[in-house]
Order: C-alpha cells, then structure tokens, then sequence
C-alpha cells in the first residue's frame, strides 16, 4: 500500500467533519444512563427511599457523586447538602420528625441569571409514612421508579449534558435534588426560604415529577405554560417525536409549585398516572426508556430556546 499525501488526510478529515451529525459533538441524553441511574434508586434494596431512611441517604450520596463527577460546583449550605427537618402529618408516627436534604450543584457561565432544574429523590418506602394507594400494600417497598427515579435519571441527565457539551451557554445552571417532597414538597418550599442563590436571579424553574410512563393517547403534560408571556415565543419552533400538551396552571402537585409561589416562572413535566402511582408495582422495568429519553431532548429544546430570551417576566395563573 502506497503511503498516503497530507491532502489524503486532510480530505478524511474534512468528510468527518461534513457528515457527522452536528449534534454527535456534544453530549447527548443516554438511555443506558437512564436505566442504571433508575435501577439504582428503584431497587428492593433502596427499600423506597423513604425520608430520613438510610436508604434516602444512599440515593443522596448517589447524586451528589454524580454531581462532583461532572464538575458541578457545590451550591448548598454544607457542600452540595442544603439540611433541613421533615414532619410526618398523614400518619402517626413515633419518628415523626426527620432530617432530610436537598442535594444542590450548579454550573456557573458568570451570567446574571441561573435556571433552576428540579426533581425529587425521596418517595414513601414500605408505606407506612402515608401516602400509599394500596392499604394492602402498607408494609411492602414502594420503588418509586416512575415517582420519582424516573425524575432524578433525567435531572442527572441534563447535568451530564450541559456540563460537557462543550458550549459556555449565557445563563447559570441551578440542579436541584429535592428531599421530602413526599411529605409536602417541604425540600422545594425550604429552598425558596433559604436560597443559595438570589430568588430575584432565577430566570425560570423546570420540575420533572413522573416522566417515565409515558402514554402515546395522552402525552405528556408540560404543566405552567401561562407563567410566563415568554413560553409561547420559546414554545414556538419546537418540535418532538412524542405528543406534548401545554397546560397554563403553574401550582399544585409538585415541587415547581414552590417557585411559583414566588413569583418565578415555571414548567412541570409529568407523563401522567397510571395504576402504579404510590403503589408497590412503580417498578423499573415498566418505564419506557424510550419516551423518556426523547421527553429529555424536547426539555433540552425548550431549554435552550429559554436562552434566547430576556429575564422572564411572571405570570400568576390562579
């Protein structure tokens, strides 16, 4: 074989250049990273993460090394760890009071406004802190995968994404792993009173609560879509391989419900629910992975185009 000319490889080199899809250069939403994040935090040995678990714990520290890995910086009150107490209301209890943590990383652009992204890690472990649908199953593990593993692989996700895709974007990235949301979204609301970060700064909150049944009928709901005037200009151009369906109201059911009480803009991702819901069967292996995955690009879209925009401007809805 004859040896080759420069120009052969700078020919090579061109082509690859030329028909590689764009996208293939920066990092982009894995789904064997969503199945072992989701069979992690949902596995029988988790025992349904329930607050002030041991196991709840674990999860914590799971995100936290995930965080610290992808060059987060730490934006809690301790290092990555905001520490508040939870009560247990909807049942009595003798350890009624427990210790809870939101787990906090940030990607700081050195711009004047931050994005908040949220999910909730903790869920209602083998019942008997409330909030099961199946008095039958009180006393069995509640996995949570769907509500919320399904939440927190994605919140890991977009932290992959946007911390390696090689772009410096012009807004700060907030990453938020909520405690205690099953036991009234007190991780969220003890956020907003104790911020690590301005409230006046935040541009917009995204919350993903149960993204991973996804329902090709129903699609999913993108719930606070009247928050802002901003969101039809941002919601525009987009478009996705799944069915998704604005709604205006920006309060109730999850953690962005928080922040809307304070006056920032948001969206809540929600696949909807299903026969599962606080029930022993939310188990891994009924998430569909790939729904998931493209729930994720239609966010990282929405995302973006959000930084198209000026400061958000809000939107009460009630």
């Amino acid at each position: 074989m004859k040896n080759k000319s420069p120009f052969f490889f700078y020919i090579i080199a061109l082509h690859f250049l030329l028909f590689i899809p764009f996208q293939s250069v920066f990092a982009q939403i894995n789904q064997e990273n969503l199945k072992r994040h989701i069979y992690y935090l949902a596995d029988d040995k988790m025992k349904g993460r329930g607050t002030g678990s041991k196991q709840v714990t674990k999860a914590a520290k799971y995100i936290e090394r995930h965080f610290k890995n992808y060059g987060l910086v730490p934006k809690g009150e301790k290092g990555y760890r905001q520490s508040f107490e939870a009560r247990v209301r909807r049942v009595v209890v003798k350890d009624s009071i427990r210790q809870a943590d939101n787990v906090i990383g940030y990607i700081d652009n050195n711009a004047p406004y931050t994005i908040v992204i949220g999910a909730h890690y903790d869920h209602l472990g083998d019942g008997r802190q409330g909030g099961s649908r199946d008095s039958l199953g009180v006393g069995e593990i509640h996995n949570g995968a769907d509500d919320n593993a399904s939440g927190v692989a994605g919140l890991l996700e977009l932290a992959r994404h946007y911390s390696s895709n090689a772009i410096k974007e012009p807004f700060n990235l907030l990453f938020i792993a909520f405690g205690a949301e099953e036991l009234g979204l007190v991780g969220s609301r003890y956020f907003t009173e104790n911020p690590t970060i301005p409230l006046e700064d935040i541009h917009w909150m995204l919350n993903m609560d149960m993204i991973g049944r996804y329902n090709p009928d129903n699609g999913v709901a993108v719930i606070g879509y009247g928050t802002s005037s901003k969101f039809p200009a941002i919601f525009k151009t987009i478009t996705s391989d799944i069915k998704f369906n604005l709604n205006r109201d920006g309060n109730g059911g999850s953690d962005q419900t928080s922040f809307y009480k304070r006056d920032i803009p948001v969206l809540f991702f929600h696949t909807g629910g299903h026969e599962d819901y606080h029930k022993p069967g939310d188990d891994p292996e009924k998430i569909d992975y790939h729904a998931l995955e493209s729930i994720l690009k239609l966010e990282i879209d929405v995302i973006d185009n959000s930084m198209k925009q000026d400061k958000m401007d809000f939107q009460w809805t009630n």
